[in-house]
């Protein structure tokens, strides 16, 4: 039996209506949600540094074939054990030209002090593909070894003999059609040259006149002429061979450096520790954690670097106690070392030996050269 209704059917309950701040916020969220996807897809012109890999000098490096070699290893001397580490550090880049980081990335590493934003043309130049700037690097990692085996080999009293040899030619290269690629010149109108500035003092003193170098092709000496070319080069007249040099060495031993996948010139001075602490006996650095960077020339010149904020930072996180920083990078080193981590400046490789000393024998190390702001 159906039971009457009382009060007639029930009427809907009436909807309430959104509060307008309730609208509002929707809203916002709404279009926050749109400018994150905007800026998460829009392409930007920037890409991150941020602190790469951390290779101990002391220690191994995988090789080419997956194997673990030493990272340094001597043939015809007598070599020590080592402790400790001499780490040399290094950067990585997030980005290309393919693909840059978006701006979301950008904000989270603009404020992460571990990383750099820098423009992509100062890192990837717009006149220069991937595959040059790779070739580039490798060339500049490879002479960096041999200018560090040199630095080191001559620190320790070895006779390091040098050699000045064409890598390549520049465009319309006045030298193109007369000397190849490895020729190694000895000397340029009968005086011995060791370096790229002796060769090109040579050049411009004769005011363009026939060049006579005298140089060593595949085992044999002969002499050959070059007519050097006219140029304007920042508003000043130069004579050009149109050649490009590479520093090379004969070196009486054997001194092998292994390290795959990294490139460019700032490991040099590491290298060089690295060289002498495998040759001498003792701990180069007490059994200390030691990190640094900056290039290196065969007198023993260390040199600025790039990325010097990010490698404080690498090395931080491998745990080194000390940092050798070349003494050009201090003015980006003040007001950015990692707490716990003492740096000390360098000019030359006698100043990271000083350092090193200084901390092998708990010496005075306040009296050690460090970057101060000025």
């Amino acid at each position: 039996m159906a039971l009457p209704e009382e009060n007639g059917p029930l009427a809907p309950a009436p909807r309430r209506r959104m509060s307008r701040s309730a609208l509002a916020g929707v809203w916002a969220l709404a279009v926050a949600m749109v400018v994150l996807l905007v800026l998460t897809l829009l392409p930007t012109a920037y890409v991150i540094q941020r602190p790469g890999p951390v290779y101990n000098t002391l220690g191994t490096a995988t090789s080419a074939d997956g194997e673990d070699v030493p990272l340094i290893s001597v043939e015809g001397a007598e070599t020590y054990p080592t402790s400790g580490a001499l780490d040399l550090l290094t950067v990585q880049v997030v980005g290309n030209r393919e693909r840059t980081p978006n701006w979301v990335e950008l904000a989270t590493a603009w404020f992460d002090p571990t990383k750099a934003v820098l423009p992509l043309d100062a890192v990837f130049p717009a006149n220069q593909t991937s595959e040059e700037r790779n070739a580039e690097s490798s060339a500049m990692m490879i002479d960096s070894q041999k200018e560090a085996t040199a630095a080191a080999l001559s620190e320790l009293g070895y006779d390091v003999v040098p050699r000045l040899t064409v890598h390549s030619f520049t465009e319309d290269s006045a030298a193109a059609e007369v000397l190849q690629e490895g020729d190694v010149i000895l000397a340029a109108d009968g005086t011995d040259v060791a370096s790229g500035e002796q060769l090109r003092d040579i050049v411009n003193a004769g005011d363009g006149a026939p060049v006579t170098l005298t140089i060593d092709r595949d085992g044999g000496a002969m002499n050959v002429s070059v007519t050097p070319r006219e140029a304007e080069i920042d508003g000043e007249t130069l004579w050009l061979l149109g050649i490009t040099l590479l520093n090379d060495y004969e070196f009486p031993i054997d001194v092998a450096i292994q390290l795959n996948n990294v490139g460019g010139p700032s490991a040099g001075m590491m290298f060089a520790l690295g060289i002498i602490d495998t040759l001498t006996p003792g701990e180069l650095n007490g059994g200390q954690k030691v990190a640094g960077t900056g290039t290196i020339t065969a007198d023993g010149t260390v040199g600025p670097i790039g990325g010097i904020r990010q490698k404080l930072w690498g090395a931080d996180g491998a745990g080194a106690d000390y940092f050798l920083a070349p003494e050009a990078n201090c003015d980006e080193v003040v007001g950015h070392i990692p707490s716990g981590l003492r740096v000390f400046a360098v000019e030359t490789l006698d100043d990271a030996l000083d350092a090193l000393s200084a901390v092998r024998e708990g010496a005075d190390l306040d009296a050690l050269p460090t970057c101060t702001a000025g």
